[in-house]
């Protein structure tokens, strides 16, 4: 074979295994970015950059073992975990239901309290929420997986070059200086102790992700009609997880450079937060700014919404018969996935019409749900990528073993910190 005609097939390959990863991005550039991520540097300045890039380190075995898995045996994380036992599986079923609804609704009333901010057409917070997530099902069950995959690639590959825009803007503004020689507040204290576990657990984004990253490289597989390689899903995953990580760090320096040190207190709830980041980038830069972080802002916040709109779905249409996949199987779990994406977003609707004056302790429940469950789905995904289930040639090699040992054990620390935080503080 012609060896130009070897690398255009590699090339072709690698492209076609392209997607997935951007879908994870998307997931992951939400509230953990734009809220954490910011207040992380509004609140301490540059102190906590260890904890961000921490949090991206240990979560990223256990992320990657996702698609890993899904390539190297062409079946999906959910599959897996039945395989291992009821226990997996079933404990995967309990984290799922128990926080799908209140994550979907807290993700659409951040979008729509910034989209009112952005569009300013006198639409109250509820209205916008229809709005976002009728346009997201539209997208979805007309453009399918396809669609959602190039929505995906052209919102990530804008929301970076607008956030780095905003980033370079605020350095060329010379607020650096201001922010290397303010003060940070004690780190020790019981309130920076909780703010420093809840940054760790949804940045760049929980666990339970990893099983929607190996339904999206199944159904990539599927689209293209080719078997994704280990190393075709590695980069995928590598792009989408450090895109993720890279614009979690811009959102850190834009709090860094914007709001550290302004004298401004800041709000607790995310939509006014983030008028008030974008607000202070107006008072730095001038008004002029405001749009562009604007954008970027809603921009965040919209791609979570659509990636978690398609995943919940799809996790429900597989949890009957994860591992069937005849025409009239595929048929129906395509009826499943269209039931389900029109009804949980209508009791996501329902719990921010009736529920929503105790909205913020259902938000704790499912945050707190999601923390705890991390050490569990870690176990699992290791035990799947290092089992008999998986090709031996496909399998982690000992020093990426140990690493992610160590990255568990770290996972669990994490967790007894949160429990004794919670419960004995």
């Amino acid at each position: 074979m012609d060896p130009q005609d070897s690398l255009s097939k590699k090339s072709d390959s690698l492209l076609k295994s392209i997607g997935p990863g951007f879908l994870l991005a998307g997931a992951a550039i939400g509230v953990s970015h734009l809220v954490q991520a910011t207040r992380a540097g509004a609140d301490y300045g540059f102190i906590l950059i260890w904890v961000l890039i921490l949090a991206c380190v240990t979560k990223y075995p256990f992320l990657e073992f996702g698609p890993r898995f899904a390539a190297g045996t062409g079946r999906h994380l959910i599959a897996g975990y039945k395989s291992l036992g009821k226990f997996p599986y079933w404990t995967y079923v309990v984290i799922t239901f128990g926080s799908m609804f209140i994550i979907q609704a807290a993700v659409t009333i951040v979008t729509a309290g910034l989209a009112e901010r952005l569009f300013n057409v006198g639409l109250s917070p509820f209205i916008w929420s229809l709005i976002i997530l009728g346009a997201c099902i539209a997208v979805l069950i007309i453009g399918k997986y396809p669609g959602l995959d190039k929505s995906m690639k052209i919102i990530v590959t804008f929301l970076t070059l607008a956030t780095l825009a905003a980033v370079l803007m605020a350095l060329g503004a010379d607020t650096a200086g201001k922010a290397v020689n303010t003060e940070a507040p004690s780190l020790w204290t019981t309130a920076s102790i909780g703010f420093m576990i809840a940054f760790m657990g949804w940045m760049p984004i929980p666990l339970d992700a990893s099983v929607w990253h190996s339904l999206w490289t199944k159904e990539r597989s599927l689209q293209t009609k080719q078997k994704l390689s280990i190393k075709g899903a590695f980069t995928d995953f590598n792009m989408g997880y450090l895109s993720a990580a890279f614009i979690g760090l811009l959102f850190f320096l834009l709090g860094v450079l914007v709001m550290f040190g302004s004298g401004t207190s800041f709000s607790l709830n995310s939509v006014e937060f983030s008028s008030q980041l974008i607000d202070l980038y107006g008072q730095t830069l001038g008004n002029w700014s405001k749009p562009l972080i604007s954008v970027a802002a809603f921009v965040t916040m919209f791609s979570t919404v659509l990636t978690v709109t398609d995943a919940y779905p799809r996790v429900i249409s597989e949890l009957k018969n994860p591992d069937k996949h005849q025409p009239q199987d595929l048929k129906e779990k395509w009826k499943r996935y269209k039931i389900s994406i029109f009804i949980i977003p209508l009791l996501s609707l329902a719990i921010l019409f009736f529920l929503s004056g105790s909205f913020t302790i259902l938000v704790d429940f499912a945050a707190g749900l999601s923390f705890l469950s991390a050490p569990f789905i870690a176990w699992f995904n290791y035990k799947l990528v290092t089992g008999n289930q998986m090709p031996e040639k496909d399998r982690p090699g000992k020093p990426y073993r140990i690493f992610s040992l160590i990255c568990f054990a770290l996972l669990v620390l994490f967790n007894f910190v949160y429990l004794y935080y919670n419960f004995f503080l």
